[in-house]
């Protein structure tokens, strides 16, 4: 498996503050990778130094196997995309004049805004200014504009923050779609039911530092306690551990057709971020 990205024991120091502290993960070719954490924990900083627009005070990182200081080029930026909270979008033209100037710039072909704007389920809005969008049809303006040129990784700080359920649906739709065309994908977030819906692996950061990593699952198992829950057909919840004690309760009620279901007691990523950190989500 092909490593997109590569950071060991990266560190950034603003004055006497350290925003990242001796970080260190890979994300392979294909991946969803997200990088959780509340406001203020590095998420940024971090995309920030990954595409060369800060250097990090120490520590070695690379993107497609190069150092990335070296990746300033117009060339080597060409592979990457990175939506953040800086529109770059002209209100006064629309949604298409606007994808249009932009495909000029990248010297893509001509068919590449409407199927941008396929990706983001707007192509019946492309008539439209971008003065009389919502909030939430901007940013898909703004995942349109980024994946233009198709590019090979793409940066996503905090794409769905303060969306409503039906943009963030259309922006999950077309994240799928370009992760299942080969794109790797890395996205900060605080919303860890966005994390838990599209990422392969994940990273809890907090204060500049990695405190847990893993898949989902992987997260979830290692957390859950070593309880089930049994419902049962009378509307009673049990909860009971894995031990023979219990597993003789569980025989019996099986035993008399009483067990309506049984699932373990995982916890979500939110709950385990608030035990890992010991803060709330913000």
């Amino acid at each position: 498996m092909e490593t997109i990205i590569e950071v060991n024991q990266l560190q950034k120091k603003f004055q006497n503050d350290y925003a990242i502290q001796d970080v260190s993960f890979k994300i392979q070719k294909g991946e969803i990778f997200g990088f959780l954490g509340p406001s203020g924990s590095g998420k940024t900083t971090t995309i920030k130094i990954l595409t060369a627009q800060m250097n990090p005070t120490s520590g070695e990182v690379k993107v497609f196997n190069t150092e990335t200081s070296k990746l300033k080029s117009s060339e080597a930026r060409s592979r990457f995309g990175i939506l953040s909270d800086n529109s770059g979008l002209y209100d006064r033209l629309t949604v298409e004049e606007n994808l249009t100037l932009y495909s000029k710039i990248y010297n893509l072909e001509e068919n590449s805004v409407k199927l941008a704007l396929g990706f983001v389920s707007l192509y019946d809005e492309r008539k439209k200014r971008i003065s009389a969008l919502s909030k939430g049809m901007k940013q898909r303006v703004m995942l349109a504009r980024t994946i233009l040129h198709q590019p090979e990784l793409l940066f996503l700080d905090e794409p769905t923050s303060a969306l409503d359920p039906v943009n963030k649906f259309h922006i999950y739709e077309g994240l799928r779609r370009l992760n299942e065309r080969g794109t790797t994908i890395f996205l900060t977030t605080h919303d860890m039911t966005e994390a838990d819906t599209l990422c392969d692996r994940i990273a809890f950061l907090n204060k500049g530092r990695i405190c847990a990593i893993g898949t989902p699952n992987e997260l979830k198992q290692q957390f859950a306690d070593d309880t089930l829950t049994v419902e049962l057909k009378n509307g009673q919840e049990e909860i009971i551990s894995k031990g023979t004690e219990d597993a003789n309760k569980m025989f019996e009620w099986m035993q008399g057709n009483l067990v309506e279901r049984v699932y373990t007691n995982e916890p979500s990523l939110g709950e385990i971020f608030v035990q890992v950190t010991g803060r709330e989500l913000l």
